[in-house]
């Protein structure tokens, strides 16, 4: 392919996704058969493909089959790194009982349980039964939730999830596959307990304090951050619990970008969208707005080389062997044709079906407009 004069990246790469639950709403996701659901989501992955977003680390979903479908050709979507079922305690951030379904019944498992969803396990024990289940089918990394959540009915955002004890247990089990514990926290708290167990990567932090990113930097541990700020559609009714959790981890996020810059974190960059095809949809604009805290330059290499550097935390339990997020030889090929340049022109990346040419991934073409053999 002739690129006349364009300029070529590599393939982008979301570090924080939720492909089945992405695009529809929540309604729907927790009362749809899970048919429907798997067909919203392999959509999903083709329009992600076509944003030019050729890898996605999933961080909790039962995305096991779109995955084997999308690397058997069935149907298109980037490379999959997938957590599988997010692990929660009872109450937690992964927790979507009805308040009528408890206390639970011994021995029954909820919807989002029977589908692959999420896990509930309120012991140590239990979590690392849950972590090396996911380990068997196929996770490339396990995910917990350690805080309290924005989407979630029962717990406040400042609530500490977990113990020591149980998140260890599920660090234990992902490192005896050779693989690593991703936790959701806010808070100082939640994070400080997780970085005790050893947990190798925070995603979100919006809420953290200068004493605990100064320890993230020194025990080296990734933060995988999202540009969440106030300006769009809120799916959450003005004065609900869920809008005032929004607001408050809104507020944490220009502090949040400020300290990882201050003490030189590993920054990992994602969107974790949810819910709603329109803002899935903004996924480029999600990442073009990064040059409020960086530079262009930044801003690409932390969703192509940084992330990719990510994904490798993965060690042996990376379904895909290659090195991501770079263009040189014997990397692998997940490219995209530019009409333009993104370094001068950071808003370029925010409409891919105008200004990206080629998509290309794995050396296969989904997309060439150049009109060149």
């Amino acid at each position: 392919i002739d690129g006349g004069g364009r300029t070529l990246m590599p393939g982008l790469i979301d570090a924080h996704v939720h492909i089945m639950f992405a695009t529809i709403p929540q309604l729907a996701v927790l009362t749809s058969d899970i048919g429907f659901v798997n067909v919203a989501a392999a959509k999903a992955a083709n329009d992600m493909l076509l944003r030019g977003f050729t890898s996605i680390r999933d961080l909790g979903g039962p995305v096991f089959g779109l995955k084997q479908g999308i690397d058997a050709g069935f149907v298109a979507g980037p490379r999959i790194w997938p957590s599988g079922a997010f692990i929660s305690q009872s109450g937690g951030h992964g927790d979507f009982r009805l308040p009528n379904d408890m206390p639970a019944r011994p021995g029954d498992f909820t919807y989002s349980e029977r589908v692959g969803a999420a896990a509930i396990a309120d012991d140590p024990d239990t979590v690392r039964k849950r972590a090396r289940e996911q380990l068997a089918l196929g996770a490339s990394q396990i995910k917990l939730m350690a805080g309290g959540g924005v989407t979630s009915n029962f717990d406040p955002l400042d609530v500490t999830q977990y113990t020591v004890p149980e998140l260890r247990a599920a660090v234990e089990a992902a490192e005896n596959w050779g693989t690593y514990v991703t936790v959701h926290a806010y808070t100082p708290r939640a994070v400080r307990q997780s970085i005790e167990a050893g947990v190798r990567c925070i995603d979100h932090g919006q809420l953290l304090d200068d004493a605990t990113a100064k320890l993230m930097a020194e025990k080296g541990v990734w933060w995988s951050l999202q540009p969440f700020l106030d300006d769009g559609p809120s799916p959450f009714p003005e004065g609900s619990a869920n809008r005032r959790k929004q607001l408050e981890m809104f507020n944490g996020t220009d502090t949040a970008y400020a300290l990882a810059k201050k003490y030189k974190i590993k920054t990992a960059w994602g969107t974790d969208t949810l819910f709603d095809a329109k803002t899935a949809a903004t996924q480029g604009a999600q990442l073009a707005k990064m040059v409020h805290w960086y530079t262009p330059a930044e801003v690409l290499k932390m969703a192509t080389a940084d992330n990719g550097e990510l994904l490798a935390l993965s060690g042996s339990r990376s379904p895909y062997e290659g090195k991501l997020g770079v263009v040189e030889a014997g990397a692998l090929a997940d490219l995209l044709l530019v009409d333009g340049d993104p370094i001068g022109d950071i808003k370029l990346i925010a409409d891919p079906a105008k200004n990206f040419v080629v998509i290309m991934k794995d050396g296969r073409i989904y997309k060439n407009t150049t009109q060149t053999p």
